[in-house]
């Protein structure tokens, strides 16, 4: 009977270390930094930071005082920045944060219709942010780079050709989704030097190589790049494994 207590007491504190460790894992702060270069000869260097998927996180002080010495030159946020049970309150301060460190856009994503989608308008008007809806909006002392942003298809019609006709006049173009499927069918009708998305968490808890997302990724091919995030935040539950949370500063060189 000892050794059977024995067992039973091992095997609870191995499982109260393991969730430890992931409950952990997912409140960490990671900012990646990556590059792409736009133009062989490149004069000018646009900074975006990139953030997706906050769910129910509480973004630190200490990571946007960092941020603010990175020479942010737009924030692009990927949706998702809630979901059920969020309060109000939480969304407004995330968001006042992330506007305090560069002009804000905001794509929607699935999940931001379960904190009502009138309420996320409603914050972004407030920060002085712009909603990317199959639109697109030019970004300050940058005026040949475009960021296209599309709708979700849980928050609205997805309407890729308006998305393409009003990123037409724009030498350069940020494609920002919350869904990265979307990626193959707008690159069908317009090219995007950079596009961005979350959505997946990259799998959020995985078991070594298998996960029921691929991780996150940042891919460039010529003159152009893909990124898709791990995201910020946890879904369902405040636990992550393998797949570190995330965001991002992407430099720009053209």
């Amino acid at each position: 009977m000892k050794k059977v207590r024995i067992a039973g007491l091992s095997v609870f504190l191995s499982v109260a270390t393991m969730l430890t460790y992931m409950f952990a894992l997912a409140h960490r702060n990671r900012v990646l930094t990556h590059t792409l270069h736009v133009n062989s000869n490149p004069t000018n260097q646009l900074n975006v930071f990139f953030i997706s998927d906050i769910h129910r996180r509480s973004i630190p002080q200490r990571l946007i005082d960092d941020l603010r010495t990175r020479s942010i030159d737009a924030v692009i946020v990927g949706g998702d920045v809630a979901e059920g049970g969020v309060p109000i309150e939480r969304i407004e301060r995330n968001m006042r944060l992330l506007a305090s460190i560069g002009p804000i856009y905001y794509i929607f994503g699935n999940n931001d219709q379960e904190v009502g989608t009138e309420n996320i308008l409603r914050v972004m008007e407030q920060v002085g942010g712009k909603v990317l809806v199959n639109s697109t909006a030019s970004i300050p002392n940058h005026p040949c780079f475009g960021i296209c942003g599309l709708q979700d298809p849980n928050n609205g019609k997805v309407e890729i050709d308006s998305a393409v006709d009003s990123a037409k006049g724009y030498d350069h173009l940020i494609l920002a989704v919350h869904n990265p499927s979307y990626f193959r069918k707008f690159e069908e009708k317009l090219h995007a030097e950079l596009s961005l998305a979350g959505h997946t968490h990259g799998g959020q808890i995985r078991l070594g190589p298998w996960g029921m997302q691929d991780l996150g990724r940042f891919e460039t091919t010529g003159n152009s790049a893909k990124l898709i995030s791990n995201g910020y935040g946890t879904t369902m539950v405040p636990l992550r494994l393998g797949a570190k949370p995330e965001c991002h500063i992407v430099e720009v060189h053209y």
